[in-house]
């Protein structure tokens, strides 16, 4: 029997187990897919993840940036330089995810991948985990499956909205000069987004209010080609977020949930690797004094995500909805002022919280709708 089995190899799965090994506990990361495997994610990474973990994340960063370019309607441009002390990390899913799954081998985790978990059962004080091949049993479980994932509905929580998002792969020289970027106007109450890696973009779109597309390859097709590039050129992925809309429990009896099957995601700029992999690093923290004995562990594994990031979520889904509700407005009171892009890296690095800047932001756009 295993302390720990944690279902779902992403980076908040591996980040738990990470943590959970390297205090000496017996882990095992179950994974549907053949590691390595493509995820479909636009891939950008703040580097204050970092502080968390002891290793060197450089041999999974596939490009540094600090500029931002920002458009609406593909015209009006923006450009911005992030002032943060560290440029933000550009990585492909592949080769991130599996090198914090490697990092969590290296501590002593292992590693089931092809594997899908058709069942689990609660045995009082253990789980059972079942497979096509096997039975596994742990004393404790995380659900680390992603949005779509299973985990969570089996645990007993509640089934959350789903959005869908898009993303178009495009092998294609990238230059030195290249940026972050970010187009308004083209997604209804939403936004699209070009991130460059080292040789290719990853393009995507997703809505952040209302009903939203299910299908964004004419808004993609459009936007790709302000980059000289096309649809047919590349690998179009539809995919689904979770995001963030109000807090809920993340435990239940011996089992907790990390990353985005807990719908640990921004709401404003869907942000989900490095609040995914805190939660997995806080589940690690409470899965280890749980087995030292605590009674309370696992509560406070909720208490505490909600009282840290959950609490700021509230002023970043208030702002979601009145950026994308007039994103014109929105590009013109706030995104084309100087310190806009010096926010944006501030937030992600978390060294500036949405609360502290929610009242001048509201303020800006309520305004701007009342003179407009």
């Amino acid at each position: 029997m295993y302390d720990c089995i944690v279902v779902g190899a992403g980076p908040a799965g591996a980040a738990t187990a990470y943590h959970l090994a390297k205090q000496g506990h017996s882990v095992l990361l179950v994974e549907k897919q053949t590691l390595p495997r493509y995820k479909p994610c636009s891939g950008a990474v703040s580097p204050s993840v970092a502080e968390y973990f002891d290793f060197d994340f450089t041999p999974a960063i596939d490009r540094t940036m600090r500029r931002v370019r920002y458009t609406y309607k593909l015209g009006d441009p923006i450009e911005a330089e992030l002032t943060t002390a560290d440029p933000i990390w550009m990585v492909k899913r592949e080769v991130f995810d599996q090198f914090l799954v490697q990092q969590a081998q290296n501590q002593g985790a292992l590693l089931k991948d092809n594997t899908a978990v058709s069942a689990i059962e609660n045995k009082g004080d253990y789980w059972r985990v079942i497979t096509a091949g096997e039975v596994l049993e742990a004393a404790y479980l995380v659900a680390a499956d992603g949005a779509q994932g299973p985990m969570a509905q089996w645990l007993g929580f509640p089934n959350l909205a789903l959005r869908s998002a898009s993303v178009l792969e495009v092998p294609a020289p990238v230059g030195d000069d290249c940026a972050i970027n970010f187009e308004f106007g083209l997604v209804k109450q939403g936004c699209a987004w070009n991130f460059p890696k080292g040789e290719s973009y990853s393009i995507g779109a997703a809505t952040f209010l209302g009903q939203g597309a299910t299908d964004y390859r004419k808004v993609l097709a459009k936007y790709s080609q302000s980059f000289g590039v096309s649809l047919s050129q590349g690998a179009f992925h539809s995919h689904p977020l979770k995001l963030w809309d109000g807090n809920h429990p993340l435990h239940t009896h011996r089992a907790l949930l990390v990353g985005e099957a807990a719908a640990i995601v921004d709401p404003l700029s869907a942000e989900g690797i490095r609040p995914g992999m805190v939660s997995g690093v806080r589940a690690a923290e409470a899965i280890h004094a749980a087995l030292g004995g605590s009674l309370d562990a696992l509560a406070n594994y909720t208490a505490t995500i909600h009282n840290t990031w959950g609490e700021d979520m509230p002023w970043a889904k208030r702002i979601s909805g009145l950026f994308f509700r007039v994103p014109g407005l929105g590009y013109r009171v706030g995104i084309k002022r100087p310190t806009a892009t010096n926010r944006l890296g501030q937030i992600l690095a978390g060294e500036v919280r949405y609360a502290d800047i929610a009242s001048r932001v509201m303020k800006r756009l309520s305004g701007g709708l009342l003179s407009g």
